[in-house]
């Protein structure tokens, strides 16, 4: 019998249950239900609406759920539809008539936009330690592996002589907007809906404000309408976890480039790469690649969800059923995907490979700008005559390995012997202390900042 099926003389068709049905998806949310349940069943007593001793076989018939729900020894068919009526059904079976008093003053609506709001808390939690993690990873490889010099890229280009450690510094920065962004999420997840009822409230005299202390909610959904309609804040999250796999995705494509023999640059562990069945040779940064195709996903989940809810009208619909599927898939993959992108920093190795094959190399180019910058050229002229450097050895076959005193003096009478020093790519790395620059004063800088 359905807790609903008052005004109906039959039940639904088998295939109207099978397709409502949520309970699969819901039954992640068991521990967080049954805790808002708890701090019902204690609101309704301190508010006199059932008595303590109600309050008691309550709370015990609800621990004894939780227990079965754990064990797998209490499994609720789909006939159940979600995970409200699969707990309050169990314990209504456990204590008795008293079980149907958990019920009142509360809806399905309002309990699972509660269900949401804790279940999400936990999971913020969560992909915050988890980002974390990457960012002490990133920084760990910083400090073992960042004086490596290499190449600075623009349209995939060498464009300037960079340490590696500034190049990471990057994604570290990235990765730390992330976590700030799901912390401001989490100060409009942490506000409860219960007690909104269906949309409109209720006349029994509750305490609100109270089941909200009981579950560690820091505030109140105040427009009860709001309370069950508003799904802003599952947006908010997947929107947060679409950028963040956004970042993760750009930092595969970059592991999945420097693997190969083409750059060199690093050799992934063994742990996050697979081989061929077929190629003895290979050594595939799958774990890359499958963070990379992930990031698809997210961006999947938050579509369906702003579409979703896009021409919904006020209050509950129950469209709003779809809304945990689309945003359990986004955390859960964003999770995943930090802690495996963390893995893999942790167990590369980076090989110098770009110390001699930038030797001369024509990502200098700014730095003979530079040069004659120093000397009191405009940097347009000063620009204009680099460039006409680069053609010059580009048209014999070279590059500015080429370069003698004399061919730089016949470019531009500006140029000294002293200009040499400016061709050395790491002193060209080092000369960069402005804020922010790849100056290695620069990087244990930004290194402190983020470890503090």
């Amino acid at each position: 019998m359905a807790l609903w099926d008052g005004r109906f003389e039959g039940g639904p068709a088998a295939e109207m249950q099978a397709y409502s049905e949520s309970l699969g998806v819901d039954l992640r949310m068991f521990e967080e239900d049954i805790l808002g349940s708890q701090a019902h069943a204690r609101m309704l007593a301190s508010v006199g609406l059932v008595s303590g001793l109600e309050r008691d076989q309550l709370l015990a018939g609800l621990e004894a759920v939780r227990d079965e729900l754990r064990a797998g020894t209490y499994r609720p068919g789909i006939e159940l539809e979600d995970v409200h009526m699969a707990v309050e059904t169990r314990l209504i079976e456990l204590v008795g008539p008293v079980g149907g008093k958990l019920h009142t003053a509360r809806s399905r609506n309002d309990q699972v936009a509660t269900d949401v709001r804790l279940w999400l808390k936990g999971r913020i939690s969560e992909l915050d330690l988890a980002q974390s993690g990457l960012v002490e990873a990133l920084l760990d490889r910083i400090e073992s592996d960042g004086r490596t010099l290499i190449p600075g890229f623009t349209h995939l280009q060498r464009g300037q002589p960079i340490w590696l450690g500034h190049h990471l510094l990057a994604y570290a920065w990235m990765v730390r907007r992330d976590r700030e962004r799901l912390r401001d999420a989490l100060v409009r997840v942490d506000r409860s809906p219960l007690g909104a009822g269906a949309m409109a409230g209720t006349p029994h005299p509750i305490d609100r404000a109270r089941s909200a202390e009981l579950m560690g909610f820091s505030g109140l959904v105040d427009n009860a309408m709001d309370a069950v309609a508003a799904r802003d804040h599952v947006q908010e999250v997947a929107a947060a976890c679409a950028i963040a796999m956004t970042h993760l995705s750009r930092m595969a494509e970059e592991l999945v480039l420097w693997s190969t023999p083409e750059f060199g640059l690093v050799r992934m562990g063994e742990a996050w790469s697979t081989g061929s069945s077929i190629m003895p040779q290979k050594r595939n940064p799958d774990a890359a690649e499958l963070v990379r195709g992930k990031a698809g996903r997210v961006y999947g989940d938050l579509t369906a969800l702003l579409t979703m809810v896009k021409g919904l009208p006020l209050a509950y619909n129950r469209d709003l059923q779809e809304d945990r599927e689309a945003l359990f898939d986004a955390v859960h993959t964003t999770l995943a995907s930090t802690r495996v992108m963390a893995g893999m920093w942790r167990d590369l190795s980076v090989r110098d490979v770009y110390t001699q094959r930038l030797q001369g190399d024509f990502l200098l180019a700014t730095e003979l700008a530079d040069y004659l910058v120093g000397q009191g050229l405009p940097f347009r002229d000063a620009h204009h005559v680099s460039g006409s450097l680069v053609k010059w050895c580009e048209d014999r076959g070279g590059n500015f390995s080429l370069l003698t005193l004399e061919v730089l003096r016949q470019h531009s009478p500006l140029f000294t012997e002293e200009v040499f020093g400016w061709l050395d790519p790491a002193s060209a790395a080092e000369r960069r202390t402005s804020h922010g620059g790849t100056a290695w004063c620069e990087v244990e800088r930004q290194v402190a900042l983020l470890r503090g």
